[in-house]
């Protein structure tokens, strides 16, 4: 019986907690938080709508982390959100500690699980899981392109008022103004968005998807996305609980994929049983390897603040 447990009942983890169920992905979904009662409270109001809509899995909630032994998978998502005027770095020594500390949790109790982290700035807290937890580069991942991805598509249907299920495209590099999407990979059905949309209005759109997360936590005041990035790390958790193979953008420990090593970096890979199971490698033009060599330089500086 498959088991996922996500950690911080906040509006990530309440998110991820209520597509996991919805999507049916484990047979038990455990949402976990400090917080007295608040994760007892958020799954319960979740479980309350199997009868409804239909699924048949358990959700529970609970503050011991005790919980975590027999997990599959775990979904981190404690920390505190982005407030307006705040960047991914301000964020960076507040989340260390919860991160480095929910890691050893996971190290301790779930030695064997595929570790998720969604606590921004991404890349950085992926790589303090990392060390943390010591687990190989296969079983800790870092949720950022799926959500990039997502965004560029959506930006790119709703310009060409086209079903977003027919856009194809891909971010990699750093989940931040760094990001590189590849505007020559994206597509509508197979045809290059470049012969769709002119180039003023294509920059307009990447520049919006690096920028994607700011507007939301503009529009929200005391918070920030949560809708799409629960249901990006449960994508990724079912691909590996069903061993879907499924081919998304995630950020990975580099062992020189692209010329780049010991830098986790968002890049195109296959998620399965395994975890990680490889990288999917492609020659990039000039610009784009100097774009994501930008990526590399910042998120090695995040990785340096975490003295790590």
């Amino acid at each position: 019986m498959a088991k996922l447990c996500i950690i911080g009942a906040g509006a990530v983890g309440t998110a991820a907690a209520h597509w996991a169920a919805v999507k049916a992905v484990a047979e038990e979904i455990v949402l976990i938080d400090i917080v007295p009662d608040l994760a007892r409270g958020k799954a319960l109001d979740i479980a309350q709508s199997a009868p409804v809509y239909g699924f048949s899995c358990r959700v529970w909630g609970t503050e011991d982390f005790g919980a975590l032994k027999g997990s599959d998978v775990v979904i981190l998502t404690a920390g505190r959100p982005r407030k307006p005027g705040m960047s991914r770095e301000d964020l960076l020594r507040t989340n260390l500690e919860v991160v480095r500390s929910c890691a050893e949790a996971v190290r301790d109790l779930a030695p064997e699980s595929i570790l998720i982290v969604v606590t921004n700035p991404i890349d950085a807290m992926v790589y303090a899981a990392f060390r943390t937890t010591g687990f190989p580069r296969n079983r800790v991942l870092g949720m950022a392109g799926v959500l990039d991805s997502a965004r560029y598509r959506y930006f790119i249907a709703e310009a060409l008022g086209v079903s977003p299920r027919d856009v194809q495209a891909l971010v990699m590099g750093i989940h931040g103004d760094h990001m590189l999407p590849l505007t020559r990979l994206a597509n509508v059905a197979g045809i290059p968005v470049t012969d769709l949309l002119p180039p003023e209005k294509i920059s307009e759109i990447v520049e919006r998807t690096r920028k994607g997360g700011g507007e939301i936590v503009s529009y929200l005041k005391t918070g920030s996305a949560f809708t799409c990035p629960g249901l990006a790390a449960v994508e990724m958790a079912g691909a590996v609980l069903r061993d879907e193979k499924r081919v998304f953008t995630c950020s990975v420990w580099l062992e020189g994929e692209f010329g780049f090593s010991e830098v986790f970096i968002g890049v195109p890979v296959v998620l399965g049983a395994g975890g990680l199971e490889r990288v999917l490698t492609f020659e990039l033009t000039e610009e784009e390897r100097k774009a994501l060599k930008a990526s590399v330089e910042s998120v090695r500086k995040q990785m340096a603040l975490t003295g790590l």
